[in-house]
């Protein structure tokens, strides 16, 4: 597993009936998450700041237990991100994603020229601040306005807004294509895609019946001599095992990594697994 262990301002304080309780820089957030299906006791012993609550029709709400700023900023080493209560129980950050943002940072400095990236289903940006900070150039897509906006003041939260940086709310699929027919080449592509969603022209996107499609068209706009690619989800459909069959077909004889992506809960020695990541690299 990958540990995302290096975190100051973010811990998971615990876990327990399918809820997990975390420490956002002293804003202690209680939400869902359906991996964890372990009993360790209630929570009645901390001062909760906001509680997100599921609801049998879809989406669900936050109950605010304590005040809660309407947003705050969370640092990770040198990066800044700013949190918000979003719905469907999301913060606009996974930091669980800390792991790789290490490796991106430390292979594009590490690179003998500049890196340019494509990060697709970019979502506020997270991975986008990290190739800026390293020296790459970045092109950001995502087919949400908001989350684009969002993506724009983590930018400019990190004083990279002067980078080499282009953001385009798009559909995915229909924007690789056409960099397909424009002859366009990343050094590194990074995709986060969701297990279900919806592009601004109302595309169906559905994980598993569009990814290794997607992956081939990808492959079409890396350099021969690309210096990473890299596939996030978060879908309980899609098993390390299958995700790692369709890198290797598609991907021959190059380094590949699929592992699952863990955060640690505080005072235990029990990680959280939060996703899965594949890495693939020529070394």
């Amino acid at each position: 597993m990958l540990v995302s262990k290096d975190w100051q301002d973010y811990k998971i304080l615990k876990t327990s009936q399918g809820m997990k309780l975390e420490n956002w820089k002293n804003i202690l957030l209680l939400r869902p998450d359906p991996v964890i299906t372990w009993d360790m006791g209630d929570f009645k012993e901390y001062k909760i700041n906001a509680i997100y609550h599921r609801s049998n029709t879809g989406g669900g709400h936050w109950e605010e237990k304590m005040k809660t700023p309407a947003s705050w900023i969370v640092n990770y080493k040198n990066l800044k991100f700013l949190i918000k209560e979003m719905g469907f129980k999301h913060t606009g950050l996974f930091p669980e994603q800390a792991c790789n943002w290490d490796y991106v940072i430390s292979k594009i400095k590490n690179a003998k020229k500049e890196i340019k990236v494509l990060n697709l289903f970019a979502y506020t940006g997270a991975a986008t601040v990290a190739c800026l900070s390293a020296g790459a150039s970045v092109t950001h897509v995502d087919s949400s306005k908001g989350m684009t906006e969002w993506a724009k003041e983590n930018v400019k939260l990190n004083h990279l807004e002067n980078s080499h940086v282009r953001y385009l709310i798009d559909d995915v699929v229909k924007f690789v294509k056409r960099e397909i027919r424009r002859g366009n080449k990343y050094d590194a592509i990074i995709m986060d895609p969701p297990s279900y969603g919806r592009g601004s022209n109302g595309e169906v996107w559905s994980l598993e019946n569009d990814l290794e499609n997607l992956i081939k068209l990808c492959k079409e706009i890396l350099n021969k001599d690309f210096l990473f690619f890299i596939i996030n989800t978060y879908s309980t459909n899609l098993p390390n095992v299958s995700l790692e069959n369709i890198l290797k077909i598609n991907f021959p004889n190059q380094n590949i990594l699929v592992d699952d992506l863990c955060l640690p809960i505080e005072n235990t020695d029990l990680y959280l697994s939060c996703g899965i990541t594949g890495r693939v690299s020529h070394e």
